[in-house]
């Protein structure tokens, strides 16, 4: 077992390489060789765990799928039920905070999907998992706000997405210059605009 274990770890110290290069250089910067050389191991043991430059970019966006989705849902939704205000507004931000670039962790996470979801529009294989993201980001933003009792929940749902988005964009390109407090102050008077019938 201690084995497995350890061809776990090593898979995923893979995909941390990946990530690393993936935000100094783009997704045009990532070969098997440069996640090799960055990961420490040679690129044989690289292909150990994935077979082609393919395999280690889906399991990338894979991963950072997953991770996002992980620290989002561990948000119960049940806990917002009766909420009003601002803790309502605070309950809904610090939930939605996970999704955006406002600490190292999540500000490579943020790079990294914004990589491959541009990349998706020309590279099917990374659109599985980019439009499932979609698809679970709204239903879990559509769903808090139900049980917020915003009216009309889908289309609020869509408008805050959309506002996500932005927020990352311009958070980590140079498209924009937000920093993270303005990138919280922004979220919070949306947020505050949102739920002032709540």
């Amino acid at each position: 077992m201690p084995a497995r274990i350890d061809l776990e770890q090593r898979r995923k110290d893979v995909i941390e390489a990946a990530f690393r290069l993936l935000v100094a250089e783009g997704l045009s910067g990532i070969s098997l060789r440069k996640v090799a050389a960055e990961s420490g191991l040679n690129i044989g043991s690289v292909r150990h765990y994935f077979d082609d430059h393919r395999s280690l970019l889906v399991a990338a966006v894979t991963s950072v799928g997953t991770r996002m989705g992980e620290r989002l849902t561990r948000f119960e939704t049940g806990t917002l039920a009766g909420l009003t205000g601002e803790s309502a507004v605070g309950a809904l931000q610090e939930r939605l905070e996970e999704l955006l670039p406002v600490d190292e962790e999540r500000r490579t996470e943020a790079i990294v999907l914004t990589e491959f979801i541009v990349a998706a529009r020309v590279h099917p294989d990374f659109r599985p998992v980019t439009e499932q993201m979609a698809v679970d980001l709204r239903q879990v933003v559509t769903e808090s706000l139900r049980v917020l009792e915003v009216r009309e929940p889908a289309e609020e749902a869509e408008r805050l997405v959309a506002l996500l988005g932005g927020l990352v964009l311009d958070s980590v390109t140079p498209h924009g210059s937000l920093g993270v407090e303005r990138l919280r102050t922004t979220l919070r008077a949306h947020l505050r605009a949102v739920l002032a019938g709540v």
